[in-house]
């Protein structure tokens, strides 16, 4: 039984493995079999961590992911990873870097591990859970239209770019990551105090749930509810960032798709019916 709770971690990293050989093989470019093993040794050894209970298991894997993807590809390797870098390299034609990013971490990852990129490599939401509202402390807003107006302003900011035929692009792309992050937090830490949540924009603004939500709805590693446990106290609830109701089996559950896979319900649950 104690072997069974570490075969997680393992098909994990053997998963992140198979993508970082892959790509590497594929690109000829060794830089992917370093970048993606790495990411799945981090989420592996956070997994591992939580197997041991460890408290901040999820939060040393945002700062390992999280600190790698904003300092080290974003600032020092000078990579927009932002979505509107996602954009650029799409319009250039070139499927690496943010491309490729995208594809595995927030295309077709989400169709097997969910939101998990947002509660353990997301370097805005690795600021934002430091805040103090880890639970919502307001009902949820109607606001959730707005990441698709942001979404669209992302495309439509690079779709200029090119039309225009602006010179230097790829410093202005640099500088548009800079300067989108520091936007990201700002927004992200006013609607958090205003809305007395943490994950306020992650629910009302971030374009990047317009990729992650309908592929989270197939996604194979889910939260489940042993319904001959549950009591129905509704702890696992109150403790949701995302307001999941995590004890409905169906893929039509309330806010399904914004799971993250924090696993505080399954944390909080008095009868380990999760």
């Amino acid at each position: 039984m104690k072997k069974k709770k570490y075969v997680m971690p393992v098909v994990l990293f053997i998963i992140f493995e198979a993508v970082a050989v892959t790509l590497w093989l594929t690109t000829k470019n060794i830089f992917y079999l370093f970048n993606f093993s790495y990411i799945g040794l981090a989420l592996s050894f956070g997994v591992f961590l939580y197997t041991k209970k460890y408290k901040y298991a999820r939060r040393i894997t945002q700062l390992l992911v999280g600190l790698y993807m904003l300092v080290y590809l974003g600032i020092i390797s000078r990579e927009n990873m932002q979505i509107e870098g996602f954009w650029y390299y799409l319009f250039t034609g070139v499927f690496e870097a943010a491309t490729i990013h995208y594809a595995v971490a927030k295309v077709f990852g989400p169709l097997i591990f969910g939101r998990g990129w947002c509660g353990y490599a997301c370097w805005t939401a690795m600021v934002l859970d430091f805040l103090p509202y880890k639970t919502p402390q307001q009902p949820r807003k109607k606001l959730g239209w707005l990441r698709y107006a942001t979404f669209a302003a992302s495309f439509i900011f690079v779709a200029a770019l090119f039309l225009a035929q602006v010179g230097n692009i790829e410093r202005i792309m640099f500088l548009a990551f800079i300067i989108g992050n520091v936007i990201y937090y700002a927004v992200g830490i006013i609607l958090a105090f205003a809305f007395k949540d943490n994950r306020a924009f992650c629910k009302y603004i971030c374009p990047i749930t317009v990729f992650l939500k309908p592929m989270s709805y197939f996604a194979l590693f889910r939260v489940k509810c042993d319904k001959d446990k549950c009591i129905d106290c509704g702890r696992c609830k109150k403790v949701c960032p995302m307001d999941v109701d995590v004890t409905d089996n169906s893929r039509k559950r309330k806010n399904g798709t914004e799971c993250i896979l924090c696993f505080e319900c399954t944390k909080e649950c008095p009868k380990k019916a999760l």
